[in-house]
């Protein structure tokens, strides 16, 4: 376990299967603190995957997403535990999560991947998400990835490209991005 210096939690963001909760539970272990999968918080909070509530309705998805990381990100003092948190791939489109993201006071981490390689990891889990359900999954994919690409750029403090890294790895360039900039260490 090592130290924290200016301690302050993590949320990884990035694409479905950009290896968030993988490289999570990696640095967690190093830090010595909790690592906490967004989506299986809602699961547990809610009795349903988060593919069952957006099948049932995107807003109450959203919704619930929202409650779930309301829960771990306490807005005023005294500040909760130190921890790292992996979201869901498309909390970026959540405007009420991540209104809560830019109040609290957490380093915001970009794990990047390539519209491709996304593509063929989600592909690997059947059946497909349900906001894939589309004519042309493919490329309905491609243009919310690049979208969605845009806009964590934007709202992240580091990014860390990703493409073909094992967690070990971006964890290890997370730890070596966050010396570089002490303010961002959690």
């Amino acid at each position: 376990m090592h130290s924290l210096a200016n301690p302050r939690s993590i949320l990884l963001t990035g694409p479905k299967h950009a290896g968030k909760t993988s490289t999570g539970r990696v640095l967690a272990r190093y830090w010595g603190i909790d690592c906490i999968d967004l989506d299986e918080l809602i699961e547990r909070k809610t009795g349903s995957s988060p593919r069952n509530l957006y099948t049932q309705s995107p807003e109450r998805f959203r919704q619930a997403e929202t409650e779930a990381l309301k829960s771990l990100i306490p807005l005023k003092a005294p500040p909760g535990p130190i921890r790292v948190i992996a979201a869901g791939g498309g909390i970026i489109d959540n405007a009420d999560a991540m209104a809560l993201v830019k109040q609290a006071d957490l380093v915001v981490i970009y794990l990047e991947v390539s519209a491709d390689t996304a593509w063929k990891r989600i592909c690997k889990t059947k059946p497909l998400p349900p906001f894939l359900n589309t004519d042309n999954p493919q490329e309905t994919h491609k243009a919310l990835h690049q979208r969605r690409a845009a806009a964590y750029k934007t709202c992240a403090h580091i990014g860390i490209q990703a493409e073909a890294k094992g967690a070990e790895q971006i964890a290890t360039e997370i730890i070596r991005a966050l010396r570089l900039f002490p303010e961002r260490m959690p």
